[in-house]
C-alpha cells in the first residue's frame, strides 16, 4: 500500500493509503472514533465504525494514548467539515509504540511547564505552525537573496573581537587564548563584499543580555547582505523588498498555519511598498509630543539623544500599518563601525526599521566608514583594542569602497508574522538568561 504524507492527501482522493504518524487525539462515542492523526505535514481525522470493523478492532483504536505512534490505512475522501478538508475512512491500524501518560494534554498548562517540556511541546498544533512559518521564512529570504545573485557568505562563530559593544559578550577558553561568541557575522560580510560585490550570512549570533525582556534571545539567528558601493537610500530599499518578499511568500504557502495561529492577515496584507521613513529628530518630536500627553507614563519617558526603549518603538510604529524607518541616529549611541552623515557629522548613515504591532526593532542597517583614518579614530574612542582590528582595517587599505548593509533578526520576524508574544516560540530550543534546558 502507498504511503503519502497528509499534506499530499489532495493529489491521493479516492486511493487507499498508509500514513505513518502519532494520534494527537480522539473523540466519539461506543459507535464512531474519530482519530486525529499527526505526521508532521499536517493532521488528518481517521474514521473508524464498530459496525463495519467490529467490537475487537474498535475498542482497540478506542484505546489508543495521545501521542501513541501508529500506522493507519485507508481511503482518502474529501470532507469539508474535517480537519483539512480530508479525511481517512479507516479499514486498518497498527500500533508501532506506546505513549503512557504524555504530559501534555489539551489542558492548560503554565509557561514554564511547556517551556520544561519544549521537546514535546513542538508537537501542538500552534508550535507546529510556528516552526513551518518559520521555515518558510528562511527559505523565503534565501531565495530573495539568491535570485538576485548574492553570495551566501559564511563567517566564523568565533571571533577575536566584539562588534557591537563589549558588555554583550560570551567569552570562551580557545586554547591558550580568549575567544568570544560571535555577536554578527557583519564585519566579515564586509570582507565578503570587497571580495563578491554582494553578500548575505546567514547563521547564529549570541548576545549576552541581562535582559527578560519578550524581545530578548541570547542566542538568535540573523541575516545580514552585505553590498559594495550601496548607499543609505539603496541600503533601505534593500530591506524593504526583503521584507515584502518574504511576507507575500508566507501568505501565499502558509494561510493553514496563519489560521491554526488565529493571525489576522489582513495585517500582512498591508505590508506594502513604499515603508514610511522618519529622521531621529521627527521621531524625537512624537516621542515628545506622547510624553507631553501622558506625563505619568514611565516606559514613555524620552529625551532626544538617548537611543529608543521597546516602549518608544512601539508608539513610533503604532502611527503606520506597516513597518517605518528611522534614520539618522546620534553617532554616539551607535556602533564604531557606522558612517557619519557629511552634513549632520553628529548623526549616522543609518536607520533601524519598527515592525508595526509593537513589535519593535526587525532590522537595522548602516553605510559603514570606509576611510581608514575615521575609522581607525572611531576604534580608539570606542576604546577597543587595534590588533584585533588590523584584518578589518586592511579592507579600507586596499581598494575601499562605499558600502552598506543590514542586520535581520530571524525570531523577531517570524514573532512578528505569526503574531506571537514572545520570542521563545520563534525558534525550536529557546536559550534566555534564565534558559539553557532541554
Amino acid at each position: 500500500m502507498k504511503r503519502v504524507y497528509i499534506e499530499d492527501f489532495p493529489r491521493h482522493v479516492g486511493e487507499e493509503v498508509e500514513v505513518a504518524g502519532w494520534l494527537y487525539n480522539q473523540r466519539g462515542s461506543n459507535k464512531f472514533r474519530f482519530l486525529l492523526v499527526r505526521d508532521g505535514t499536517g493532521i488528518v481525522q481517521s474514521v473508524c465504525s464498530r459496525e463495519e470493523k467490529g467490537d475487537e478492532f474498535f475498542e482497540f483504536a478506542k484505546a489508543l494514548t495521545q501521542e501513541t505512534s501508529i500506522l493507519v490505512r485507508g481511503t482518502i475522501k474529501q470532507d469539508d467539515r474535517a480537519p483539512g478538508g480530508y479525511e481517512l475512512v479507516l479499514t486498518d491500524l497498527e500500533k508501532v509504540a506506546d505513549s503512557v501518560d504524555y504530559p501534555i494534554s489539551p489542558k492548560e498548562h503554565g509557561v514554564d511547564f511547556l517551556m520544561n517540556n519544549r521537546h514535546l511541546w513542538l508537537r501542538s498544533s500552534k508550535q507546529h505552525a510556528i516552526l513551518r512559518i518559520r521555515h518558510e521564512v528562511i527559505r523565503a529570504i534565501r531565495d530573495f537573496f539568491n535570485e538576485r545573485g548574492f553570495i551566501n557568505f559564511d563567517t566564523p562563530m568565533f571571533t577575536p573581537n566584539a562588534v557591537e559593544g563589549t558588555t554583550t559578550l560570551f567569552s570562551t577558553e580557545y586554547f591558550d587564548s580568549i575567544a568570544y561568541l560571535t555577536q554578527s557575522g557583519q564585519l566579515y560580510a564586509e570582507a565578503g563584499a570587497m571580495a563578491f560585490g554582494k553578500v548575505y550570512t546567514f547563521g547564529p549570533t549570541f548576545r549576552a543580555e541581562k535582559s527578560k525582556t519578550r524581545r530578548h534571545l541570547t542566542e538568535f539567528w540573523m541575516i545580514e547582505p552585505e553590498v559594495a558601493y550601496l548607499d543609505l537610500a539603496g541600503d533601505m530599499d534593500l530591506a524593504e523588498d526583503m521584507t515584502v518578499f518574504v511576507v507575500q511568500r508566507v501568505l501565499q504557502n502558509r494561510q493553514t498555519e496563519l489560521k491554526a495561529l488565529d493571525r489576522d492577515l489582513s495585517k500582512l496584507e498591508s505590508i506594502q511598498k513604499p515603508f514610511p521613513r522618519l529622521h531621529y529628530d521627527e521621531a524625537c518630536e512624537v516621542l515628545m509630543a506622547y510624553q507631553k500627553e501622558h506625563p505619568d507614563e514611565e516606559e514613555a519617558k524620552f529625551e532626544p539623544g538617548e537611543d529608543f526603549g521597546g516602549r518608544h518603538e512601539t508608539i513610533l510604529a503604532s502611527a503606520y500599518d506597516r513597518p517605518v524607518f528611522v534614520t539618522h541616529f546620534p553617532a554616539e549611541i551607535k556602533a564604531f563601525y557606522m558612517k557619519r552623515d557629511p552634513e549632520q557629522t553628529d548623526r549616522v548613515l543609518g536607520f533601524d526599521m519598527l515592525g508595526p504591532e509593537g513589535y519593535g526593532e526587525l532590522i537595522g542597517g548602516s553605510v559603514r566608514e570606509d576611510d581608514l583614518d575615521v575609522l581607525l579614530g572611531r576604534i580608539r574612542e570606542h576604546e577597543l583594542p587595534e590588533e584585533p582590528f588590523n584584518w578589518y582595517l586592511d579592507l579600507r587599505r586596499y581598494g575601499s569602497v562605499p558600502h552598506a548593509g543590514f542586520g535581520l533578526g530571524l525570531e523577531r520576524t517570524i514573532t512578528w508574522i505569526c503574531g506571537r508574544d514572545h520570542l521563545r516560540e520563534a525558534i525550536p530550543f529557546p536559550r534566555m538568561m534564565y534558559r539553557m534546558t532541554p
